[in-house]
């Protein structure tokens, strides 16, 4: 995370600042009364917003604009220039913004502005919407919906036992005990409360019913819906091995699969992580952290060598190495026991923990199963970056993506392990 401060020769934009300095297209570092922000001129129009992205405080100078948005560098959230509004993943709050006024060629930041109260949608609006997924797309859903100004009911339908989380941080700084577990959380229950959000955990749905517009759950329970949304995302990859559904083998996907492996770690002294993708290089970095012994064993010659290539695989792996990590490449587990891994070759790894991440896939079981799906004619795959816009600009927003009363939406993120599936059942 970045801990964005003025630099002291940082302008103070209240002040004034020469128009000829503001390059078009450029991005000048500055604040406001102390406050950190960028001066950003496109054509004749000029901007002031916030200086650092509201994700993970990545500094949005460095990042790229795109007409009138702003990319972050490190995880690509895209920012209005206009409204501040986040428009994609994985940013949720808005960046702040100023008015600007230039007079004399000279251009001055003035009072920051709030953001503009949005008119409650009504028209061709469902008469609720209830969302199937805990996790960052569902969750962005209902946020979006909400500030696009949808007042009917929203319930998110989660499978998972905590709120909606930063799925990314549970392998990071959680599992490294360098992060507490409110700080993964998306968002506080004081907030799904106070935007009238119901989210219902341990909740798994087992059906949909299109004809009768309703959903059932595994108690049986079922809720009815006008609109119905599917961001069901991806369930991790599971290795068919003897031994590998032994008590200290484990996977990450959700909060309770980290506060498991969390309480696992504390006592362990060897750790074995199956898989060399992001997921099982950051879970290795992490226990090593904690002072655990780390071995990584994968197919590949290269860790990440398909997405990075050879070089900078070869660079990740050296670093991982200087930390203690040992690899073992071009190998693969044959079977899992109480006191170790046995790989293809013979070999065999003491450990006391096993960690699995071998890659994930899209979690379509329950949309497969919905009579609607087998009528879908098309199927509409955007970029990964549409995910948030996607989700928030429903079919009843804009019909230019409805196909009959089912839709589809597949994500594929430029990693395996992002991807997400959304699908929409809308009002006849």
């Amino acid at each position: 995370m970045s801990d964005e401060t003025p630099a002291p020769d940082d302008p103070d934009f209240s002040d004034g600042i020469a128009l000829s300095k503001v390059t078009d297209g450029m991005m000048l570092s500055g604040h406001v009364r102390g406050e950190p922000a960028i001066l950003i001129r496109r054509g004749d129009r000029l901007f002031a917003i916030g200086a650092t992205c509201t994700h993970y405080g990545a500094p949005l100078r460095d990042g790229l604009l795109v007409n009138e948005t702003v990319r972050c560098p490190w995880h690509h959230a895209c920012f209005s220039l206009h409204t501040g509004e986040p428009l994609r993943a994985p940013a949720l709050d808005p960046v702040s913004r100023w008015r600007v006024e230039e007079l004399g060629g000279v251009v001055f930041v003035r009072e920051k502005l709030k953001r503009a109260p949005r008119a409650s949608v009504t028209v061709n609006a469902p008469a609720s919407v209830v969302i199937i997924g805990g996790g960052a797309a569902g969750n962005a859903a209902a946020e979006t919906l909400r500030r696009e100004g949808y007042s009917g009911p929203v319930t998110i339908l989660s499978a998972d036992k905590f709120l909606p989380c930063d799925r990314p941080n549970l392998s990071k700084g959680y599992l490294a005990g360098v992060a507490a577990e409110e700080s993964v959380l998306l968002r506080s229950h004081e907030f799904y409360r106070a935007n009238a959000i119901e989210v219902r955990l341990n909740a798994l749905v087992i059906s949909i019913d299109t004809d009768t517009r309703s959903v059932e759950l595994s108690d049986h329970s079922v809720h009815n819906y006008g609109a119905l949304l599917l961001a069901t995302g991806a369930e991790p990859v599971r290795l068919n091995i003897p031994g590998s559904e032994l008590p200290h083998v484990h996977y990450l996907r959700t909060l309770a699969d980290a506060r498991t492996l969390v309480a696992r770690a504390q006592t362990a002294r060897r750790a074995v992580v199956i898989g060399a993708g992001f997921v099982g290089l950051e879970v290795a970095a992490s226990l090593r952290a904690r002072d655990i012994a780390v071995d990584i064993v994968a197919p590949g010659a290269i860790p990440m060598e398909r997405i990075l290539g050879p070089r900078l695989g070869t660079y990740i792996r050296e670093m991982h190495e200087k930390q203690g990590v040992t690899f073992h490449l071009g190998a693969t587990a044959t079977a899992i026991d109480q006191r170790g891994v046995t790989l293809d070759s013979g070999e065999r790894i003491e450990t006391d923990l096993v960690v699995i991440g071998i890659g994930v896939r899209p979690a379509t079981i329950l949309a497969e199963y919905t009579e609607a799906y087998n009528r879908v004619s098309a199927l509409v795959v955007q970029p990964p970056t549409d995910l948030l816009s996607r989700a928030g600009t429903l079919p009843w927003y804009g019909q230019e993506y409805a196909l009959d009363d089912f839709i589809v939406y597949a994500f594929y993120g430029h990693k395996r392990e992002h991807c997400a599936q959304i699908a929409v059942f809308r009002d006849h």
